[in-house]
């Protein structure tokens, strides 16, 4: 072989680094799998293996689930696999899944709008005190979460939430995932528009369908047609918001490509206005495009969000007009500020002059037979409805005002305040390590203590804080818990120790919040560097940092986000800086 043809041979074995490497974009580079996860995904669709749930898994038991139906296409019915009770924060970096996983579940019930009956409120509770050692979280999407699931019971537990009009279906995985609603839907004279009719009409049409069951990662709906924006559509991969266009209408606002994880990014507006007729069609559109176009070369850039970023609203809006609707869509306008806060705590007037009423659990924590309980005072006070909320938080329905001092004491003596304090009200926390295979740190039951302990601290200047102050605990970076979007926000990581150790801890987020009533834009917490807190230190930090706040605040309207965005830095660590002394000015008298 010549010299030049050997140099030409190995040229030609040489990638062409000259070209993109492709995004896995199935109009653009073909759908050719790039990894493992897109290999089982096109192998079997996801929605396929309940079957293999029925007739095998749950009489052959755990050991015989093959390792992609187990740790992939399970997450279409709902289903993770719990942390192993023992394996070390961060083990999953390092120990093969076998080692991590537990031979239990975790079960998401998925409910598109929060809203429940109180028969099928019933339903779940018992299924936790059967199946589930009694275990229920409220979701900060509007979820009920099941623990110590086995797969032997799985095929029980569908039976008796499809004999309710409930489920699982594409709870997890990567498809269009629970549709977030306003809580107060069809009920709250102050509504633009009932968002229930196109909720249900997504969920009717799209959800199960093995046309949108393999998308390039999760997708994630929120509509509202409250005027507190009550969904955090800014953080949603589709956001649907109520407003009122000029000539047509009531309808609704679009916006796409919110998300938070690790890669933090606020949904843009697509500056369209949709009716309620359109809106299915326009969801479906959008949906499509992130499964075309998504980029599923990468897991991490993976989202919607990342698409948008690089397309931006204009070419995502034509895209979408031109190639799946066929059609121009009405340009719009932007919703009016919020003016009222959305967690929608407290008792409320219905429009129908029955009442609402939102309660607090701690951090969303029940159990199954707190939900039976519950189903039974709502009965015997003439109320059949509740929703669960993307704070956390439960808001039980059509209570007569001759009942309301009744419903209100008996939501307390269950555990779920309808007067919380600020701490009670506004702290979220995720999962965490009891039950999470990512997380590194506990969560709630930090939680848990830090809202006792700081009720207790604060109780001396309880009327000078705000409404709301918001405080979210996640367990890991993922930000199941929205830390770049709370007051303070902590992500756990372990941290080190005086020792050397590796001691539990967070880092600290400050002054994120998305759009409400006292902040008109939403926007992202700061971070600080260096700016961290050990678990056994997070309530005095927590306490002297809102004491500060109170103290060195503009004037009391001054919120907290925009108090921790104008201050130095130094105001925001563990130790108050010392006052500086001012230099005598010249020519005075020292």
């Amino acid at each position: 072989m010549s010299t030049d043809t050997a140099t030409t041979t190995a040229a030609s074995r040489r990638p062409d680094r000259s070209s993109p490497r492709p995004n896995g974009q199935w109009k653009i580079d073909g759908k050719d799998p790039l990894n493992h996860n897109e290999e089982l995904k096109q192998a079997d669709d996801g929605l396929n293996v309940r079957e293999r749930i029925e007739q095998v898994y749950s009489k052959e038991g755990f050991d015989s689930i093959h390792s992609d139906d187990l740790r992939g296409r399970f997450r279409w019915w709902g289903l993770y696999t719990q942390r192993r009770p023992g394996v070390p924060a961060g083990a999953h970096n390092s120990l093969p899944p076998e080692e991590v996983d537990d031979k239990y579940f975790m079960l998401r019930v998925r409910i598109d709008g929060g809203a429940l009956t109180t028969e099928q409120l019933r339903v779940v509770g018992q299924i936790a005190v059967d199946f589930a050692r009694n275990t229920a979280d409220l979701t900060d999407r509007q979820n009920i979460q099941l623990h110590w699931v086995q797969v032997e019971d799985v095929p029980e537990i569908w039976r008796r939430l499809e004999s309710v009009d409930l489920g699982t279906t594409e709870a997890c995985g990567d498809v269009p995932r629970v549709i977030l609603g306003s809580p107060v839907a069809g009920i709250c004279a102050e509504e633009i528009i009932d968002p229930s009719p196109v909720i249900a009409e997504i969920a009717r049409r799209y959800i199960g369908d093995s046309t949108l069951s393999n998308l390039p990662r999760k997708y994630k709906t929120a509509i509202t047609g409250h005027p507190s924006q009550d969904v955090v559509h800014e953080i949603n991969d589709f956001g649907l918001v109520g407003v009122v266009h000029p000539e047509h209408g009531p309808g609704y606002d679009v916006w796409v490509g919110g998300g938070l994880s690790t890669n933090p990014r606020l949904a843009e507006r697509l500056g369209v206005f949709t009716t309620e007729d359109e809106a299915p069609d326009v969801w479906h559109a959008v949906t499509q495009v992130f499964r075309d176009y998504g980029y599923r070369r990468l897991r991490q850039k993976a989202r919607l969000k990342f698409l948008l970023n690089d397309w931006g609203p204009e070419k995502f809006r034509q895209v979408v007009e031109d190639e799946y609707l066929g059609h121009r869509l009405r340009d719009g306008l932007p919703a009016p500020a919020p003016s009222r806060p959305g967690d929608h705590v407290g008792v409320h007037r219905q429009k129908d002059g029955r009442y609402y009423i939102g309660a607090a659990p701690v951090v969303g924590r029940v159990n199954g037979e707190l939900l039976v309980k519950l189903a039974e005072l709502l009965e015997a006070n003439g109320s059949h409805r509740l929703r669960t909320t993307p704070h956390q938080k439960l808001v039980v329905l059509d209570v007569p005002e001759q009942n309301l001092a009744t419903v209100k004491a008996g939501l307390s003596d269950l555990g779920l305040d309808p007067d919380p304090t600020v701490f009670r009200r506004s702290t979220m926390a995720c999962t965490g390590i009891e039950f999470c295979k990512l997380a590194i740190v506990e969560t709630k039951t930090t939680a848990q203590k830090t809202i006792s302990a700081l009720e207790i601290r604060l109780a001396d200047v309880a009327d000078q804080l705000p409404e709301r102050l918001t405080l979210h605990i996640n367990g890991c970076p993922n930000s199941c818990a929205r830390i770049q979007t709370a007051d303070i926000g902590l992500k756990g990581q372990l941290l080190p120790d005086p020792d050397g150790e590796k001691t539990p801890g967070f880092q600290v987020h400050l002054g994120g919040g998305l759009a409400s009533s006292d902040r008109e834009d939403p926007g992202l917490g700061r971070t600080v560097r260096g700016l961290k807190v050990t678990v056994e230190g997070l309530v005095d930090y927590t306490e002297a940092l809102i004491r500060r706040y109170l103290r060195t605040r503009d004037s009391s309207s001054e919120s907290f986000a925009a108090w921790a965005h104008r201050v130095e830095e130094g105001q925001l660590q563990l130790e108050e800086p010392e006052p500086q002394l001012q230099e005598p000015a010249k020519g005075a008298v020292s």
